[in-house]
């Protein structure tokens, strides 16, 4: 068995932690295009504030919102293909979602900034899940390191 295999056959951990972070996009995505799951789908607009539609009644989508989501979950399973790429994904991804945290904090709701669309609810969602990916890559990647001193 090779260094970077792991017991799921040739992935390591951090690739199939990848993937499956990817995979979870990839339906936040389609979920926020589906009526029901996105409460006021009647108001659903291409970008900006203005957007009423919310994803499981609490967060703010948009249809660029939920591009976003989709593109954003077939760059982490294309990058989930390597070891190294799935680490990319996790901690880049990561600290992109700092970022887009913060961005929220800084502006305001109703404000034309407000493009993407985000809420309060969308501003912790985002701290969580940037701190988590960021972990997690980090995390497997220690865990990738101490496999190969062996």
């Amino acid at each position: 068995m090779s260094r970077s295999t792991t017991v799921t056959g040739s992935r390591t951990a951090g690739q199939v932690i990848a993937a499956t972070v990817a995979v979870v996009f990839l339906l936040v995505g389609v979920a926020g295009f589906i009526p029901g799951l996105t409460t006021h789908y009647d108001m659903l607009s291409f970008a900006g504030h203005h957007s009423g539609a919310m994803l499981l009644g609490v967060f703010a989508v948009s249809i660029l919102h939920n591009i976003v989501h989709l593109a954003f979950g077939v760059a982490g399973l294309a990058l989930a293909r390597t070891p190294g790429g799935a680490r990319t994904f996790l901690i880049a991804g990561g600290v992109i979602y700092l970022v887009l945290w913060l961005y929220g904090l800084a502006i305001g709701h109703d404000s034309t900034a407000n493009f993407v669309p985000v809420n309060s609810a969308d501003n912790w969602l985002h701290l969580g899940l940037g701190a988590g990916m960021i972990a997690l890559g980090l995390a497997t990647a220690r865990r990738r390191a101490a496999a190969t001193v062996r």
